[in-house]
Formats: structure tokens, sequence, C-alpha cells
């Protein structure tokens, strides 16, 4: 199929029905609004486009190695404004999902970065010691950037003794614009069943639907007053086919065209990059 800045399933006049009932934009960040610590030039054009149509917005990650002080700290370094309220990553998921499937449980192995450990703490958790003796209610194993072989070990011990065992994201890598393979959780988790037979009892955050059914009852839409818009196929995409919203990929990041083409469930809208989302969305809300 041809593709020029845009392609969607829909007719044109389907799709401009469809994102004219659009009240919410959920945002991935890696890979759609920035690539490491280079902020996309279109990004605050976008946003600022959102303001202007009455769209409300809020960021979801699959990034748990940061705590939301962190991420609305890098945020504001790269120059977009941004609220605690409108930041949601697979740590905060994590613990929500903890405290209602185990609301007894207070003591966790975490295998995770510093960031993420803190947010852990602050609501109310206690990591426990890399030691045998030191039982844990909980196994967490995320994207953790200061990961050591002791470490990897012991979680897989307590995951070999039949600990509930948590992953906070399916991602293989994290995107980056430095010429190095980031390892992540996803990949993390691999090695762990490899050497104890066993995966995650459920493993959160994209394509996991639990994130977006939070924004509906947050601002009060249907799903289909929703954008999911990220650079994943198998996570963001994921994501909005589970929850029921409007999934749109852009190529701004990992995924490029012909992946998307081999992808069995299609976005309802592929784009270069959420700038040109932003034109589609003026346009059918009559703003030129």
């Amino acid at each position: 199929m041809q593709f020029d800045r845009y392609r969607s399933i829909y007719p044109r006049e389907e799709l401009m029905s469809r994102l004219a009932g659009i009240r919410h934009v959920a945002l991935d960040m890696d890979g759609t609004i920035y690539m490491g610590m280079s902020l996309f030039p279109w990004t605050n054009p976008f946003l600022e486009g959102l303001a202007g149509i009455g769209v409300t917005h809020s960021f979801l990650t699959n990034n748990p190695s940061k705590s939301i002080a962190d991420y609305l700290g890098k945020l504001s370094r790269l120059g977009v404004a941004a609220t605690g309220e409108q930041m949601y990553t697979t740590a905060l998921a994590t613990i929500d999902y903890i405290r209602t499937q185990w609301p007894g449980a207070r003591r966790l192995f975490l295998l995770g970065t510093p960031s993420m450990v803190s947010e852990f703490e602050r609501a109310g958790f206690e990591p426990t010691a890399d030691s045998a003796d030191d039982v844990p209610d909980v196994v967490v194993v995320a994207f953790d950037m200061t990961l050591t072989y002791a470490r990897l070990c012991r979680a897989a011990w307590w995951v070999s003794q039949g600990v509930p065992y948590v992953a906070t994201n399916p991602d293989r890598v994290c995107p980056t614009d430095e010429r190095v393979v980031l390892v992540d959780c996803g990949s993390i988790c691999r090695c762990i069943e490899h050497a104890t037979g066993r995966r995650p009892d459920i493993t959160l955050g994209k394509p996991d639907p639990n994130m977006l059914t939070g924004i509906e009852r947050r601002y009060g839409l249907r799903p289909d007053q929703i954008i999911m818009t990220g650079d994943r196929i198998y996570t963001d995409i994921e994501m909005a086919h589970a929850a029921g919203a409007f999934g749109v990929l852009v190529l701004s990041g990992e995924t490029t065209l012909d992946v998307a083409d081999a992808a069995p469930r299609q976005p309802d809208l592929i784009v270069e990059n959420i700038g040109v989302l932003g034109e589609l969305l003026r346009e059918a809300h009559g703003v030129r």
C-alpha cells in the first residue's frame, strides 16, 4: 500500500469522523515525543494544538526505571510542561496491581533501579535484601540499568521457589539515540525463564489494557474517545486493540513501515510522527 505521511484502515470520511470524537490522547514517550535526550521538533506544537481543540493528554511509559519526579524533570529539561497527574508509568501500574491482588504484601524483591525502588518505598513497600534468608512477598522484575549478576541470580532463586512474580513491562529493548542496545525487562525475564522454566505470573505495562482503563476512569471517557499513540506494534498498538481505543502508530521510533505492514492486526492509523496526527486532529475538529 502507498504511504504519504499517513495511512488509515478507514476511508478518509470515516477517519475524520472517528478523529472528531477524540477527547484524549495517551502518549507513549520514548520514540514518540522524544528519542533518548532529543526532543522531536513537532512535540510541543502538537501538545499546543491539542489544547487548542480541547483535547487532553497524558504520558504513558513502559519504562519504570525512573520515578515520576525523574520524568517530570526530564520533560522540563527538554522543554515540555507536564504535571504529575499526566504521568503514568508501569511502576505505578505494578504498585496498583500488587495492592489489589496481594493486599497483605509489604516486602518485595525489586529488580529495578534506585529510582524505581524509591517509588515503591513511597507507596509503603519495603525492599528485601539480597539474602536467601529475607523472603519476599512478591518478586518484581523491571527494566534495570543497574542490574548486577548477583541480584539477577537472587531474583531467579525466588522465582524458582514459587514466590508471586510480576514483570513491569514486556519490552525487549528500550529505544535510544545512543549506539548501544538497551536490554529491557522482557529480555531480562526471558533470561530468568531460561534459568527457572517459569514466566511472570503477569506482565503489566503495554499491551496490558490496565493503563488505558485507568485513563478512562480518570477522565470519564469511553474507549473510542481515546487515542493511544506510540512507536511499537507489540505494546502501544496491541494495548489500543485490547482496550478498544483508537490506535495510532508513529514511525519516529522503533517500528518501520515494513514491520507495520507485516503485523497481524493493523493500527487504526499510521503517521510519520505526531505532528501529522496533530494536523489530522485539528482538521477533524474544524480547526486549520
